[in-house]
C-alpha cells in the first residue's frame, strides 16, 4: 500500500476530493528543483528563506537535496488567517533572524496565489540589501494572480481549486499529508 493510499483511511478522508499530486511526483520535482539550485548557486552565499508555515515541509525536503553550504531562516506573513480568500493586506507575524545584506536569497514558498505576499516579501528583502532574491515555489495558481511576480523555480501550476497537503492547510489541518489534494468545498465552506 502506498503512503498516499494509507492516508485515505483516516477519519478526515471524506474531506479530500482527490489527490492532485502524488508523493512520488512531488519528490521527483523537489529533486529537480534542488539540482537547478545547486547549479545556479555553486560557490555563492545562499540563504533559503522559508515562508511559514506552509513551506516548512517543502524547505525541509529541498535542503536535504542541496549538498552545498547554505543557511536557512524563516519568516511568517499573514494574508489569509483562517479564511480561504486572501485579505489583500500582508503583515509580518515573525520576522527573519538573519540580516540578508549581501546574501543570495531564495524565498521558498508552498504556493503563489495572488502574488501579493511574495511581492511584499521581495520588496522587503531588496530594501534590506539582499544581493539577489529569487522565488522557489512548489505550486502556482496563475489564474488567481493579482500581482505579477516571477517564480524562478517552480514545481507545478495548479488549477483554481483549494489544495491541501505537503505543508498546505485549511485552518491548520492537512499539512501532514505527503501529497497535494483537492479539498471538497463542503469541508471549508460554512452555511
Amino acid at each position: 500500500m502506498s503512503s498516499s493510499a494509507a492516508y485515505r483511511d483516516t477519519s478526515w478522508a471524506s474531506d479530500i476530493d482527490h489527490v492532485l499530486l502524488s508523493e512520488e511526483e512531488i519528490q521527483e520535482k523537489v529533486a529537480e528543483l534542488a539540482a537547478r539550485l545547486r547549479e545556479d548557486y555553486a560557490g555563492r552565499q545562499l540563504l533559503l528563506v522559508g515562508v511559514l508555515k506552509g513551506a516548512a515541509v517543502f524547505l525541509s525536503d529541498l535542503m536535504r537535496h542541496l549538498s552545498m553550504p547554505l543557511c536557512i531562516d524563516f519568516v511568517q506573513l499573514r494574508s489569509y488567517g483562517h479564511a480561504t480568500i486572501s485579505s489583500g493586506q500582508v503583515e509580518i507575524v515573525k520576522d527573519l533572524e538573519w540580516s540578508v545584506e549581501g546574501w543570495d536569497v531564495v524565498v521558498v514558498e508552498d504556493i503563489v496565489d495572488t502574488g501579493r505576499t511574495q511581492d511584499y516579501l521581495l520588496r522587503q528583502l531588496h530594501m534590506r540589501g539582499a544581493g539577489s532574491v529569487r522565488i522557489c515555489a512548489l505550486l502556482s495558481k496563475p489564474s488567481r494572480r493579482k500581482v505579477d511576480v516571477t517564480i524562478d523555480y517552480l514545481g507545478f501550476d495548479v488549477p483554481n481549486v483549494f489544495v491541501v497537503g505537503y505543508g498546505l492547510d485549511f485552518a491548520e489541518r492537512y499539512r501532514n499529508l505527503p501529497f497535494v489534494a483537492v479539498l471538497r468545498p463542503e469541508a471549508y465552506k460554512t452555511p
